[in-house]
């Protein structure tokens, strides 16, 4: 039986790399065998050492968390993946949870409860904290948008009518108003303005 969990830390800020590196140092059996410091860095790296639990944040430059656990998941199943982040709102949790990760909590967790994580989810257990069930129940993932409608979204952000994202899009513009009152539907919002603000706020546009 292996008696030591190897774990890779990814996190776009060195100080918390570093900070994670220095608590889970000092507990037996854990093991830190690398860091990434964007989302590539940690799917390249984590194919290269194999570890047992990668520690991964899910705002990231050049490749989202939810979209390197998507990757890490799937080449190296054995993995188990643990999302640690700040991030407000549940959207991005939900999608990394569905894509293969098995424990999620906040950075404002206890240290003890980062370990207690890592070792629950080594176990094979699924360990998700209260805070973050919390509030996936107080801010619950938006419905999955198709990618035309992801382009109808970006066009009312940018404040363009109907007419303008047909013009822009080649479609016709019946077809721009049903797709956006079907955003309406899935995003739970009651007029563009309520829209454009959601999907601000759920981070479901780079801008």
């Amino acid at each position: 039986m292996k008696n030591t969990t190897t774990i890779l830390i990814a996190d776009d800020h060195a100080i918390v790399r570093m900070g994670l590196a220095s608590l889970i140092g000092t507990q037996d059996g854990l093991e830190v065998i690398g860091d990434a410091e964007d989302g590539e860095a940690a799917v390249a790296k984590a194919l290269k050492l194999k570890p047992d639990v990668v520690i991964m944040d899910l705002m990231m430059p050049k490749k989202a968390g939810e979209t390197a656990t998507a990757e890490i998941h799937a080449a190296l199943p054995d993995t188990k993946i643990v999302i640690l982040t700040t991030f407000g709102t549940s959207d991005g949790i939900a999608n990394a949870l569905n894509a293969g990760a098995s424990g999620a909590l906040m950075k404002s967790a206890p240290n003890s409860q980062l370990v207690e994580t890592i070792r629950a989810v080594a176990r094979g257990e699924r360990a998700i904290s209260e805070d973050v069930e919390r509030l996936m129940e107080e801010d619950p993932p938006a419905k999955a948008l198709t990618p035309r409608q992801m382009e109808i979204l970006d066009g009312l952000t940018r404040g363009l009518t109907n007419q303008d994202i047909a013009k822009e899009l080649g479609i016709r513009e019946d077809r721009v108003k049903g797709h956006v009152n079907t955003i309406f539907t899935k995003l739970g919002a009651a007029n563009r303005t309520e829209a454009v603000a959601i999907a601000l706020r759920k981070h479901l546009l780079k801008i």
